[in-house]
């Protein structure tokens, strides 16, 4: 039996600034693990490419307001730093 990928340990590498920011990077990143996994089947983010973020950033939040747009986007520039890929990703 394998244990359920752990987003916070994934991101904690990369975590800075308070603690309220920390946990909603965690938040969101489990969030946006979450809704990749149901759309696409892949459990954890060693196997995303840039399309799957990049469609929960066009379709999956695209009617929440712009901040919190903003603040998934900071999210998912993270997970790419935490990936060492070079994805762009713009509001």
């Amino acid at each position: 039996m394998s244990k359920p990928f752990d987003m916070e340990l994934f991101v904690a590498g990369v975590l800075t600034g308070s603690y309220a920011t920390r946990q909603r990077h965690v938040r969101q990143a489990k969030f946006i693990q979450a809704e990749i996994a149901e759309r696409w089947q892949r459990a954890t983010p060693w196997t995303w490419q840039r399309k799957h973020v990049a469609w929960f950033l066009e379709h999956r939040i695209s009617q929440r307001s712009e901040a919190t747009r903003y603040y998934y986007v900071l999210t998912a520039r993270l997970l790419a730093r935490r990936l060492k890929t070079s994805w762009v990703f713009n509001l």
